[in-house]
């Protein structure tokens, strides 16, 4: 039959060693990390990715701008790719008109099935190139949640692999307490002499 002694390393007895007590306190130490600390890191760090990535966004809104064009032709050589959303797209010239009158056109992504004459919208930067549209609300909390789950997962495994070193050097030093302790006993029980 088997007992277990709750909290034994902490206790004063006889059998206990240094290397006990340390275990017990890095255990302890641990799992404080573990339950407080993993989280709390991983939710200052998805913060702190939130504002980094509302920033960039609130840029690229203030730096382009949207336009209604009509698609006039399409590029030669392209094949449909897969964009963002999972949308196939082609390349396609497009061309629209500029407030003061003049036209314009350039090339850009329209979606897969969109013939000559569809009007899309086309996102322009301010020296008038095409560019992927801005960040979106959705996009910018996605990246800030998986940058803190992976935070806390990567600061709990830290956590751990610390911990197993710890328990390694405490069980190394741990046989090295007990094997100097034989050597000063078993004379005494044995009657043999060191």
């Amino acid at each position: 039959m088997r007992t277990r002694v709750r909290g034994w390393r902490m206790r004063r007895n006889t059998l206990r060693r240094r290397s006990d007590v340390v275990e017990a306190w890095t255990v302890l130490f641990v799992a404080v990390l573990l339950i407080v600390g993993a989280p709390v890191l991983g939710a200052a760090t998805g913060w702190w990715a939130h504002g980094q990535a509302q920033a960039v966004a609130a840029e690229q809104r203030a730096e382009r701008h949207r336009v209604r064009a009509e698609v006039v032709g399409r590029t030669p050589d392209t094949l449909a790719s897969v964009q963002a959303g999972g949308q196939h797209s082609y390349r396609a010239t497009v061309s629209w008109s500029t407030p003061d009158g003049a036209d314009r056109s350039t090339t850009t992504r329209v979606p897969t099935g969109t013939r000559h004459g569809d009007t899309v919208d086309v996102w322009l930067d301010s020296r008038g190139e095409s560019v992927p549209p801005p960040t979106a609300r959705s996009a910018v909390w996605q990246h800030s949640v998986t940058i803190g789950v992976c935070t806390t997962v990567g600061a709990a495994l830290t956590v751990l692999l610390a911990h197993c070193a710890v328990r390694k050097v405490a069980l190394r030093h741990r046989m090295a307490e007990w094997d100097r302790d034989w050597a000063l006993t078993e004379p005494q029980w044995t009657r043999r002499r060191a």
